[in-house]
């Protein structure tokens, strides 16, 4: 149904696209606001611009959901969507720092069945469908197999006392690099305790659910794509063996969370 070498042709030139514009690479770049604490670029509008009407001529059936886009509730009545995050990590892209992919799933019945992920920076694109495996520049890979949360590696930039249990290791601003850093056993673990939204996971928890990763929200519930409120209730994605006692060691300010869930 998908062609994954033209998937892969387009993410590659969305990356090109956002490297044109990346400090990182002596460029400048304007960047806004879109709401306190919500930092967006030209490179993230110019990105998802490109990709809406790429990934529209490959499945002009497909819904569209994306973080720049404006939601159309249309995409509801869709078997298929798209989920986007053009530039997922914007900070470490404002910055000039390398923590940043561009991040397309193929949302079907709400689950993910394609997700690509590319993080020009550091040349790295991953890729996974459902039931087939994940890979990394083409290369098969398999998430950690931990047995023991503690002493678990964790990205982080710094641990909360209780969390001191884990092994902080480098943290890049995109959610979704952190996941596949789980996805290639280069962590044994990411958590998040707030609400975020679909288009920042959906192609990563696939690539890591097809590396051998457990997923979930951060209560250990099972997570659902193209809703109408495109939310969730924080991510939990560990070893498998690891995972029941990740829940419990966040189950308490989990429920916080879930108790106050902001209005859209």
């Amino acid at each position: 149904m998908i062609d994954q070498n033209r998937l892969e042709n387009i993410m590659r030139e969305a990356g090109r696209m956002a490297l044109s514009l990346w400090p990182g690479a002596g460029h400048t770049v304007e960047s806004w606001e879109k709401v306190p604490g919500s930092p967006v670029s030209e490179a993230d509008l110019a990105v998802d611009g490109f990709l809406k009407r790429e990934l529209g001529a490959m499945l002009p059936s497909a819904g569209w959901l994306s973080e720049e886009t404006v939601d159309a509730p249309g995409r509801l009545a869709c078997g298929l969507c798209w989920s986007v995050d053009p530039i997922d990590g914007t900070r470490d892209f404002i910055r000039g720092r390398p923590g940043w992919a561009v991040s397309v799933a193929l949302v079907s019945e709400g689950r993910p069945l394609i997700g690509a992920l590319f993080a020009p920076a550091y040349k790295d694109m991953w890729v996974a469908t459902a039931g087939q495996g994940a890979t990394r520049n083409g290369a098969r890979i398999a998430a950690s197999t931990r047995l023991d949360l503690n002493g678990a590696r964790v990205p982080s930039d710094g641990l909360a006392k209780v969390d001191r249990i884990l092994q902080p290791v480098e943290k890049p601003n995109s959610i979704a690099l952190r996941i596949a850093k789980v996805a290639a056993d280069e962590a044994d673990l990411v958590a998040t305790l707030r609400w975020g939204f679909e288009w920042d996971i959906a192609a990563a928890t696939l690539i890591a659910r097809e590396a051998g990763a457990t997923v979930s929200d951060a209560t250990g519930q099972t997570l659902s794509y193209n809703k109408r409120d495109p939310r969730t209730l924080g991510l939990l994605v560990s070893a498998p063996a690891i995972h029941a006692d990740a829940v419990a060691h966040l189950a308490e300010r989990a429920a916080k969370v879930a108790a106050n869930k902001p209005a859209l």
